[in-house]
């Protein structure tokens, strides 16, 4: 049998190991400087890959961005889209969203339906203070959608068949635009 020496005795019989665990948790305690944000006035940052409530987004001419595929409404867990799409009337290869709505109450933020959409017409907001009284309001339609849109998103790009010259060259898209110069 091992002899301890008078140390390891020493250190045995007070504990040692808790005594230096909890001189941490004794240093957090008096030490500690907590961090209080008047709320309303001011707001904490959030972090960059912040998930808030979801818009539907327009190019720079005010036209919407949704063809109307229905995909997000796929793509989501949770079941919180309903999209009605409708064919543009005389050319029957083009779509849009008719109507679109969102239940709010039962989205998870998870941002799939952002990842599922081929043309980005859908955005995640950093807006985070919806509280409510009537949960009744947080079924939002397609204008209430695109004014949040609106509202996150002041900067929009150009229509797609003007960002690539091909297609501008092409008139493939749109009658009204005008052929590009040689």
């Amino acid at each position: 049998m091992k002899r301890l020496s008078w140390r390891e005795w020493l250190k045995t019989i007070t504990f040692y190991e808790i005594l230096v665990g909890m001189k941490a948790t004794l240093s957090h305690l008096l030490h500690y400087k907590p961090i209080t944000l008047q709320y309303p006035h001011e707001k904490r940052t959030l972090p960059d890959n912040y998930r808030g409530m979801l818009a539907l987004l327009r190019y720079d001419d005010g036209t919407e961005k949704c063809v109307g595929c229905d995909l997000c409404e796929a793509a989501c867990p949770s079941r919180v889209i309903r999209v009605v799409s409708a064919e543009v009337p005389g050319e029957p290869t083009k779509r849009y969203s008719k109507e679109y709505y969102m239940d709010m109450t039962r989205c998870l933020f998870c941002g799939m339906c952002v990842d599922a959409c081929p043309v980005d017409a859908l955005g995640m907001t950093r807006e985070f203070e919806w509280a409510v009284y009537d949960k009744r309001q947080l079924h939002l339609n397609k204008e209430q959608l695109l004014a949040i849109g609106d509202r996150a998103f002041p900067v929009r790009e150009k229509r797609l068949e003007l960002q690539h010259p091909n297609v501008a060259f092409f008139n493939v898209a749109f009658k009204h635009v005008p052929h590009k110069p040689n």
